[in-house]
């Protein structure tokens, strides 16, 4: 299996949704109760209350019961924030971080986000992780961000698991360690993280952290490559080109290599081209 998945993906710490997602009620199902919700959160978030700023916060960067406005996202974001709210202070990291409603400022994401780490929200802890990592916002300090996606992760951050893993794994501010890179790495997969699923996937099919298991390896991406990641796709599309864990099958090698290509993955697109211009594989359709 063409190892197709990067080595570390901390970026998505910083830019998933989950880093911003609302952790208020859920909405209500129609218009009209979405625009009174709206009213009464405004109104309580107007006498100073801190989880109706919050939420008022969330519905005007997610155009909720109101048109989609980040400025005043920010706004009230950082109203809550002020009074210590920690998911509120998160997002507003977020905000600084993409540049929405603010000037994008890596510092002032850095130091909103540690505010909100610093008081246990794990998707802050997970993204300061990331911004360690990357020397995004603070110098670049791999020990920090370990210490940071452990916290995380013992929350049970799937996302913030995967990075400790895959820190485990390149030896990256820990000693090397594949059995504890699976370890980590198979938490984030059983709670049903893509990335995770894949990277399980590659690890059984390498024989890193684990016994070699070619099955294992295909039951793992293919779980992955069904919630559309395209890594997985590409890497399942090789499984069934190789005849690696499943009997070859150039129909399902070209059927996985085109969803995996019209996601944009180059590997993918190469591979399919090659097959194509051999005459392997037809026009049949994954199921």
């Amino acid at each position: 299996m063409k190892n197709i998945a990067p080595a570390l993906v901390l970026a998505l710490c910083l830019a998933s949704p989950a880093f911003a997602q609302n952790t208020a009620a859920p909405a209500p199902a129609n218009q009209e109760q979405l625009a009174a919700t709206f009213r009464d959160t405004r109104t309580a978030a107007e006498r100073g209350d801190a989880g109706a700023q919050f939420s008022l916060g969330v519905m005007y960067k997610d155009g909720r019961g109101v048109l989609q406005d980040d400025a005043q996202a920010v706004a009230w974001l950082r109203k809550a924030a002020d009074q210590g709210t920690a998911r509120a202070q998160g997002i507003l990291g977020y905000m600084y971080m993409m540049g929405r409603g603010v000037t994008k400022d890596d510092a002032q994401a850095a130091a909103w986000t540690r505010k909100a780490a610093e008081q246990g929200d794990a998707l802050a802890q997970g993204s300061l992780g990331a911004m360690y990592a990357m020397g995004r916002g603070v110098a670049q300090d791999y020990g920090e961000a370990v210490g940071w996606f452990r916290k995380a992760a013992e929350l049970g951050n799937a996302l913030a698991q995967f990075n400790l893993g895959m820190m485990y794994a390149k030896g990256r501010g820990v000693a090397q360690d594949d059995a504890e890179a699976v370890t980590w790495v198979r938490k984030a997969a059983d709670q049903g993280n893509a990335l995770a699923q894949n990277r399980l996937g590659e690890m059984y099919m390498m024989g890193h952290g684990v016994t070699k298991d070619e099955a294992q390896a295909v039951a793992w991406v293919r779980k992955a490559a069904e919630q559309g990641d395209d890594l997985a796709q590409g890497n399942l599309g090789n499984a069934y080109e190789k005849g690696l864990g499943v009997a070859r099958d150039d129909a399902q090698a070209v059927a996985w290599y085109r969803k995996a290509a019209e996601h944009g993955n180059a590997l993918a697109q190469e591979a399919l081209r090659k097959m194509e211009a051999s005459g392997r594989g037809n026009s049949k359709q994954v199921q």
